[in-house]
């Protein structure tokens, strides 16, 4: 549909500094996409403001979360990076696709009965039509992949629902994405409940590591990285803290499991969490250097911005020209 490469769309929410988890389930990889597809990474500020939001950090943080997209691979010139509110048919597409996704749908979307109970003095329309927002975001680019980790089916299901339902009354309107769930991808869980997904949003610091955190901060929360009773480096179920320590670690040194348990047969926890404090710190440190190269010229930025914006409004508004015409919307033809 109106495109040569195939399509990747992904989004992340500027509402708080990206963690460990973000870069090594995602950001990390999307570089691998670049010459096969045509890719559309999106700040998705509107998805942000279902929960109040300080205006100022909203703003800074969405310049933050494109100058890490850039800091962690992604090159703007291969790849489309821009800002959701920068481009006025997410917005049009969600309320139009809000008509065709059932009540009943949206109620089973786990994350709302999530987000209900952190913010029980905020439970917004928004809060609960966004999934339908995200469906918007993926089928305005006509997306043929998304990845998405395990946790995130259920969204691109929906997505895939209400595509299949739309097409169904109006006919071919809009490409079926599928999921992209690499099994080598890295799920990083809390360093202090390590049954649950690492989250930006955690209000605990100690159980997420932030991109940009300085060295000290990284080793002093692996250090306090909650393990088990024992002292033996192994990966087991009932060792949820040591296994995802080794998941780390493994991911910033290449080793596999069998080499880590040799690496640490005989050591103590202590040895193997400095370890994969200072694999993870000497990993990043090129990524927070180049973002504070990037965060200090905001009017790079605001180009790369601009460039992204332009270049997805263009695509957006044929998927949207072709949505219009099928709902029998009128258009005005400029004389």
């Amino acid at each position: 549909m109106f495109k040569d490469k195939k399509v990747v769309f992904s989004g992340v929410q500027p509402s708080g500094v990206l963690t460990l988890g973000n870069y090594l389930g995602a950001i990390k990889n999307f570089s691998a996409f670049s010459d096969e597809y045509k890719c559309y990474y999106c700040v998705v500020d509107e998805h942000a403001i279902t929960v109040r939001q300080n205006p100022a950090e909203l703003r800074r943080r969405t310049y933050e979360t494109l100058a890490l997209y850039i800091a962690c691979g992604l090159d703007p010139q291969k790849n489309t990076l821009f800002v959701q509110s920068h481009v006025s048919a997410h917005a049009e597409l969600g309320w139009i696709l809000d008509c065709y996704t059932m009540f009943g749908e949206l109620s089973r979307m786990t994350q709302f009965k999530d987000k209900s109970q952190k913010n029980a003095d905020n439970i917004n329309a928004g809060l609960f039509t966004y999934p339908t927002l995200m469906v918007a975001d993926i089928l305005l680019y006509q997306t043929e992949l998304v990845p998405i980790g395990s946790d995130q089916k259920q969204h691109l299901e929906l997505t895939r629902d209400v595509a299949t339902r739309f097409n169904a009354i109006y006919g071919d309107t809009f490409v079926i994405p599928d999921p992209y769930i690499p099994q080598t991808t890295a799920r990083i869980m809390s360093l202090a409940e390590p049954s649950k997904k690492m989250s930006k949003s955690d209000e605990n610091e100690n159980a997420v590591i932030r991109i940009l955190d300085p060295k000290d901060v990284i080793i002093r929360k692996f250090k306090r990285a909650v393990t088990d009773s024992g002292c033996e480096v192994r990966r087991a179920d009932d060792k949820e803290g040591v296994s995802n320590l080794m998941t780390i670690y493994s991911a910033f040194t290449g080793k596999t499991d069998e080499e880590i348990e040799r690496e640490f047969a005989g050591k103590g926890y202590g040895d193997f969490k400095l370890a994969v404090g200072e694999a993870c710190a000497d990993a990043l440190a090129p990524v927070q250097a180049e973002f504070a190269r990037l965060a200090a010229d905001k009017a790079y930025l605001e180009d790369v911005m601009l460039a992204g914006a332009e270049d997805a409004a263009r695509s957006a508004a044929r998927t949207m020209s072709k949505v219009r015409r099928k709902i029998g919307f009128t258009e005005i033809r400029r004389k």
